[in-house]
């Protein structure tokens, strides 16, 4: 395991501390889930809801930001896997820097982080998706397995994490 894979496993762990479970998995209140979300998020790429994102005016790309397996799981309809740990900018060259591009991963932590990245690279319309796929998944939004073909099936990341599901099939 490489020092930075450490540092991030060493993040992400003392970052899932800072969220105790509710006292049953999948029960707390819509408030409770958007201040975590907001608090994972720093501000540095626009939120779009998915109510927002369901009524953009205009063609959007969808990214997922995940690991491959949980993209593999489930992911939104049409969207594209560019990764995370191994996110690279090949993934994306052949994208229009002036289409709007939305961000997504669990909850809204790594989405933002590749977003900042696809700002650097100058695409100009970047937006996270708020909350992510577990919101969107709330919402009872569909969402599809690698094939193509409707799921409930949703990734948990990992049981700290999972706990914000209210809705679908978690699994790892």
């Amino acid at each position: 395991m490489r020092i930075s894979e450490f540092f991030k496993i060493l993040a992400l762990l003392f970052l899932s501390q800072c969220y105790p479970a509710p006292k049953v998995a999948g029960q707390f209140t819509d408030l409770e889930f958007e201040q975590m979300a907001t608090q994972m998020a720093q501000g540095t790429v626009p939120d779009l809801t998915p109510t927002q994102l369901v009524n953009f005016e205009s063609p959007v790309i969808v990214l997922d930001t995940r690991e491959r397996a949980e993209y593999d799981m489930s992911h939104l309809p049409n969207a594209i896997w560019v990764g995370y740990d191994d996110f690279s900018k090949d993934r994306i060259q052949h994208l229009s820097k002036e289409t709007p591009i939305v961000t997504y991963c669990s909850v809204g932590y790594r989405s933002e982080r590749i977003g900042e990245q696809l700002q650097k690279l100058g695409f100009q319309k970047v937006y996270n998706l708020k909350g992510s796929i577990f919101q969107w998944v709330n919402e009872e939004r569909p969402i599809v397995d690698k094939n193509g073909e409707p799921t409930d099936k949703v990734h948990g990341f990992n049981k700290t994490w999972s706990k914000w599901v209210k809705h679908g099939q978690v699994e790892y």
